[in-house]
């Protein structure tokens, strides 16, 4: 007798990206949980969202491809600069409001 097999497709969160409020409160989730390692995987995961390969990240943040790479990497650890530059790449902007302060996504 054949047993049947559970079949099983891989998920990937940036297809469900697909407006801005998504992008916006996945990002805002990872920021507000302050693990870096997370918002790198945020950025690369909305930069799928958006089509976006690391030479269109690179040329639009106006920096190396070899920086955008290493931003991105398991061992990296970038600069500000550097992820605010990625960030503004991707059409986003970062916002400090006072802890605990819930915006309202239109």
């Amino acid at each position: 007798m054949k047993k049947n097999r559970a079949q099983v497709s891989e998920f990937d969160v940036a297809e469900l990206l697909d407006s801005e409020n998504k992008i916006v409160a996945y990002l805002n989730a990872e920021l507000v949980e302050g693990d870096p390692h997370y918002v790198k995987i945020a950025l690369q995961t909305i930069a799928r969202a958006r089509n976006m390969n690391i030479t269109e990240i690179a040329k639009k943040a106006q920096i190396p491809c070899a920086t955008v790479y290493r931003t991105f990497s398991i061992d990296g650890n970038p600069e500000y600069r550097t992820m605010q530059k990625v960030i503004d790449a991707l059409g986003l902007q970062m916002l400090v409001v006072p802890k605990g302060t819930h915006l309202k996504m239109q």
